[in-house]
């Protein structure tokens, strides 16, 4: 474990933002990650997983900590289930691959999401009707005062849309170290009818889909929408589809009578985020070296030397105008740093 001065994060957030950390450390143990919180040169540290959940607008005058944590194991198996454990500085798609080339299901909706496994339950990650929440089983999670160690069980996680006790009582106070997944060995229960997946089955002449089907379904359609950051700088959805109410939808519908939506009560609905943005105008605009994707309205992208602060702006325009034109608040689910 070496602490190194004055390293670019370039490398370590998938928008590609140059910026500098002042002190930084990769800890590929448990007993390194407590070495680390006991330092007390440091008084500011920042904690980076995958990086594809975070949009860096400035330097960072202090110590981040790279969690490279790695390891994937079962836990715990009877006929019908079983309890996969993995390190947070897995890579989230791998794992899911990992799963279903084991035939382990209910995963499988959440194939290609950026990011590491450690960053998961912040984000209650979830894509094409399937959140963490419904595979969930406990996480293991470091705490930043003492270094202890803390089991969280899904109830203690209070999770919601994109959401989670990480993000609100116990923000800034654990690093998560492992995941745990409670899987189906038989009887998969498949969620083939949220967004695109049962038509892209239907293209691909499948009528008896498998977790494996799905699974390329879905792989497809992601790739198909949004960009690989590799190529282009970005950390997937930008923003979080905002919840209304069914008075507030209704009056909508009055001036915008394609509006989309989901019910998620007997007296709200989700609305598509990306569907307000591409409505606003803002679908494939680009201004110099950034802007939205031509694909995908929920996706902000980083076409080569663009600046945080150049993306943030983007971002407040696009809230400013959603706001005005719909009386809808959206926020942000990348963390801003």
């Amino acid at each position: 474990m070496q602490i190194q001065q004055n390293v670019s994060l370039k490398p370590f957030n998938t928008f590609g933002i140059e910026a500098n950390a002042a002190h930084f450390v990769s800890i590929s143990t448990i007993e390194e990650l407590k070495n680390v919180l006991e330092l007390k040169n440091y008084t500011n540290k920042l904690l980076l997983g995958g990086g594809s959940n975070m949009l860096l607008t400035k330097d960072y005058d202090g110590l981040v900590i790279h969690v490279n944590l790695k390891g994937i194991e079962i836990v715990k198996e009877d006929d019908d289930f079983v309890y996969v454990k993995a390190a947070a500085g897995e890579v989230w798609h791998e794992l899911v691959i990992w799963c279903i080339n084991n035939d382990f299901g209910g995963i499988e909706n959440l194939s290609l999401i950026p990011g590491n496994v450690g960053t998961a339950p912040i984000q209650n990650i979830g894509a094409y009707g399937v959140e963490l929440k419904d595979i969930f089983e406990s996480c293991e999670a470091m705490s930043i005062d003492n270094a202890s160690i803390k089991t969280f069980y899904k109830e203690e996680c209070l999770f919601d849309y994109r959401n989670s006790v990480f993000k609100q009582e116990a923000k800034g106070q654990f690093i998560i170290t492992t995941v745990t997944l409670k899987l189906t060995k038989r009887n998969h229960q498949l969620h083939i009818n949220y967004g695109t997946i049962a038509s892209q089955l239907e293209i691909m002449q499948i009528e008896n889909p498998t977790i494996q089907d799905i699974s390329k379904a879905v792989i497809y359609i992601r790739e198909s929408k949004l960009p690989n950051p590799k190529e282009i700088g970005n950390s997937g959805s930008f923003f979080k589809n905002p919840i209304i109410s069914k008075n507030h939808h209704n009056k909508l519908l009055q001036n915008f009578e394609d509006i989309p939506s989901y019910t998620i009560s007997d007296t709200e609905v989700k609305i598509p985020a990306g569907w307000l943005i591409e409505k606003a105008g803002f679908k494939g605009k680009r201004f110099g070296d950034y802007g939205v994707h031509k694909n995908q309205a929920l996706v902000l992208v980083n076409y080569g030397n663009a600046k945080g602060s150049d993306i943030l702006k983007l971002s407040e325009l696009i809230q400013k105008t959603i706001e005005r034109l719909f009386e809808i608040s959206i926020e942000a689910e990348v963390n801003i740093l």
